[in-house]
């Protein structure tokens, strides 16, 4: 059995951060799908939701990341203090085989007598 100690803050807050950027990303289209609608709108009223779909268009992959990186960063903290509290999570592995193994034995060819 194995236990993860502590996170590494900064790896844990920066892989989160571009998990969460590309969280806003799936959101995107329906930004943009907010910004088609202004032409059942009145024509006052079109502008708005246009630069309103626009404007979360752009942000919202930026604002994601940047709370990913913030979240992650925070879990990770409070993940070592737990962990130097109560342990960490125990994991238990399994050891993988190291190089290529033949499907059937490899039998050398026979050496020539002379």
């Amino acid at each position: 059995m194995y236990r993860i100690k502590s996170v590494g803050v900064l790896s844990a807050a920066k892989i989160l951060s571009l998990i969460y950027g590309c969280v806003g990303l799936i959101f995107l289209p329906f930004f943009l799908l907010i910004i088609s609608l202004q032409a059942f709108v009145p024509k006052d009223q079109g502008a708005f939701i246009g630069a309103f779909g626009v404007i979360l268009a752009i942000a919202a992959p930026i604002v994601y990341a940047i709370m990913g990186f913030l979240i992650g960063a925070v879990g990770a903290l409070l993940y070592n203090l737990f962990a130097k509290l109560v342990g960490g999570f125990e994991l238990e592995l399994e050891p993988r085989p190291t190089g290529l193994v033949a499907p059937y034995p490899i039998v050398p060819p026979p050496t020539p007598s002379v």
